[in-house]
């Protein structure tokens, strides 16, 4: 009598590729289903947390799980837009301080007795960084959200028109060449 094994053999799977699954994921956001407004307000989101994420030592990435609950936002959108906002982080960020002198009164001033004078200073130029960073972001999501959708549904067109033709091509075709 030959006895089965209790698990059965899994078939082993080549591990797919980069590309692939970039493809995959890309694939994804283009048929999300709440539309390119959808994933394009993610994005807005994870490049506004992004712009003041910094100065608070990385706590404000988790403000972008309530407001992609809230807006009703996509989640992969918003890591996206993070990403991108990191890439761009350095040279806005001098701007977010810039901002946040502007909208700040001028004689505001961080002071804790037992810290030395430096802290103190680094304390503001954070507060500074904070408040252009927020100032900053709103603006920045409101400037990519637009493009982001228009090219998320220039690609969907763009996709399916092409389905669209080699379904035609397929129907147009004698059945002996398919």
């Amino acid at each position: 009598m030959i006895k089965k094994s209790a698990t059965p053999m899994i078939a082993s799977r080549k591990p797919r590729s980069i590309k692939r699954w970039l493809k995959l994921k890309y694939t994804q956001l283009l048929r999300a289903p709440g539309g390119p407004s959808f994933v394009a307000l993610g994005f807005s989101i994870g490049m506004a947390v992004e712009m003041f994420t910094l100065p608070t030592y990385g706590l404000a990435f988790f403000l972008i799980f309530p407001l992609i609950y809230w807006l009703r936002a996509s989640f992969a959108g918003a890591l996206i837009g993070f990403v991108v906002g990191k890439i761009i982080f350095i040279p806005v960020a001098f701007i977010n301080t810039l901002v946040g002198g502007w909208v700040l009164p001028r004689h505001i001033s961080i002071n804790i007795d037992f810290l030395p004078q430096w802290i103190n200073h680094a304390l503001l130029t954070n507060l500074k960084l904070i408040v252009g960073g927020v100032i900053d972001g709103i603006i920045l999501g409101a400037i990519f959200y637009f493009p982001v959708r228009l090219a998320l549904q220039f690609f969907a067109n763009k996709r399916r028109e092409k389905r669209k033709l080699k379904r035609v091509q397929l129907e147009s075709k004698p059945i002996s060449e398919i």
